[in-house]
């Protein structure tokens, strides 16, 4: 079964130095439909001005993953890690018993645009973790690579869930398919461009959920840049 949620129906933020769209439930956004998709709790599509960002604030028991899709990220936290994130770069960060961290756009002239996005870890506590890896366009074209996993196969960044993230690029006559367990749920998200999922137009800041699906098909795409989620049977339970 797919159930298509259209990026303008996603909840919207605009304050000033950011302006958001938030596929589920996410600060003064609520909607009692939209909170999360098994352990897949957050996806924010973020614009942050010239030298702006988020200063200094607290997570703890949750898997926090940005998705750079232009400009640079300055990312910096309490476990004494520094970087710069942009396009091709996954960072993951298993905030565990508690950690504080700030992100801004890098630049003072340039816009940056990224993903940020949660997932429930499948334990509370233990120590913060940080790890970030860069995955080139060639890793991605006309396939879906994996990203992250729960036991860092193929390169990918290891999380604290049962599930599994693949990224992918598509232009033209390029595809790919993803064999899925049909025992499982799966979400897909289309972070630009556009691109065909089992036959259906999607355009960007669409996602789709899917149940029970024994595989899903890309094609079409028209500079697409899409995210897959590989995740557990299970739903998160809807607040009134």
């Amino acid at each position: 079964m797919m159930e298509i949620r259209k990026a303008a129906e996603r909840g919207k933020a605009e304050h000033g130095w950011l302006s958001s769209r938030h596929t589920f439930s996410f600060a003064n956004y609520r909607n009692a439909q939209q909170n999360g998709f098994s352990d897949l709790l957050v996806i924010n599509d973020d614009r942050v001005a010239p030298g702006k960002g988020f200063g200094t604030h607290g997570h703890r028991d949750m898997e926090i993953f940005s998705y750079v899709l232009n400009g640079t990220l300055a990312h910096s936290d309490s476990m004494g890690n520094g970087a710069q994130i942009q396009p091709g770069d996954v960072q993951l960060m298993s905030a565990g018993s508690g950690v504080t961290h700030s992100e801004f756009n890098g630049s003072l002239e340039l816009p940056v645009h990224f993903l940020q996005i949660w997932i429930v870890p499948d334990r509370v506590g233990g120590k913060p973790v940080y790890q970030q890896r860069r995955f080139s366009e060639a890793d991605k074209r006309g396939q879906l690579r994996l990203v992250i996993s729960p036991d860092g196969r193929e390169g990918s960044l290891r999380i604290q869930q049962d599930a599994s993230v693949y990224a992918g690029l598509f232009d033209g006559a390029e595809s790919a398919t993803l064999a899925l367990d049909g025992e499982r749920h799966a979400y897909v998200h289309v972070a630009r461009g556009s691109v065909e999922l089992n036959g259906i137009r999607l355009d960007a800041g669409d996602g789709v959920r899917l149940r029970n699906a024994p595989s899903l098909t890309l094609t079409k795409g028209e500079a697409a840049e899409v995210l897959v989620f590989d995740l557990r049977a299970h739903e998160l339970p809807q607040m009134p």
